[in-house]
């Protein structure tokens, strides 16, 4: 494929990901949405259902990789160029920042009903009118909406849930067609590999929030960096480093565990 098909495909279908993906996560957290506090299952199947459309969208284009974790493990299993990385890569970064930004234009209302609420106002202190600007909240009251965080802050397990979420994820797009003379399952692959994510939510979401992706992660925090949302808090860049290391690590263990296991 050309590199303008890398760039549309990857570009357009990360930015559909991340605004149906992060458009369930405002819909379930915003006030006044119609969704508030629908609960963890209407984000897990959001985000499969995400995963769904975009890969239906940009499968015929670029392969629909999405995720740089997948194209470094489909890097190194052999199915990708390795000089096709850097573009795959940056184009899923400005895909998932596009999607942000989308999801920011449709819940607009919502954003500013949540953030000037005296409830969430109260509750997180602005950094200029602390004493001590090093104790501001690490996380904004709606940067769940944008990225991912942890449960319980601890590195080690965080960067291990995040590795162990993504071999899973990995692993089962690589061997997609193994039982079909490795010719691949078509658009019946995106299906598969959305109920795969729901699965990963479900099971083991709980800790981190699954990032599995790092550009899911990264591209929406720098928008949530970036946007006039008032009252918005801290985009906690000290966890940041979590979901891309994670996901990176996990996406070459599936690539060389495809080459031992099943090559």
């Amino acid at each position: 494929m050309s590199s303008s098909d890398i760039f549309i495909g990857e570009t357009i279908g990360t930015a559909v990901l991340i605004l149906l993906g992060g458009g369930v996560c405002a819909a379930v957290t915003l006030k006044r949405s119609k969704a508030q506090n629908a609960g963890w299952l209407a984000i897990t199947f959001g985000w499969g259902f995400a995963v769904l459309t975009a890969a239906y969208l940009a499968g015929g284009v670029s392969g629909a990789h999405l995720n740089p974790a997948v194209t470094l493990g489909l890097a190194i299993q052999g199915g990708t160029e390795w000089g096709d990385v850097p573009l795959y890569l940056a184009s899923q970064l400005l895909g998932a920042m596009i999607g942000a930004v989308l999801v920011w234009a449709v819940y607009y209302g919502q954003f500013h009903a949540h953030l000037t609420d005296p409830e969430i106002v109260r509750a997180q202190p602005t950094i200029e009118g602390m004493v001590d600007q090093s104790a501001a909240p690490k996380a904004g009251p709606v940067l769940g909406v944008f990225s991912t965080g942890p449960e319980i802050r601890n590195a080690v397990q965080n960067v291990v849930t995040e590795v162990i979420a993504t071999v899973v994820l990995v692993l089962a797009i690589l061997t997609q067609g193994l039982n079909n003379e490795g010719n691949g399952l078509g658009t019946l692959g995106a299906l598969i590999t959305s109920l795969v994510v729901v699965g990963i939510g479900l099971s083991l979401g709980g800790p981190t929030g699954y990032a599995i992706n790092p550009v899911r992660d990264l591209g929406p925090r720098i928008v949530h960096a970036l946007l006039p949302l008032p009252n918005k808090g801290g985009s906690d860049w000290g966890y940041a480093w979590v979901p891309i290391v994670g996901p990176l690590i996990g996406g070459a263990i599936a690539g060389g565990l495809y080459n031992v296991a099943f090559a």
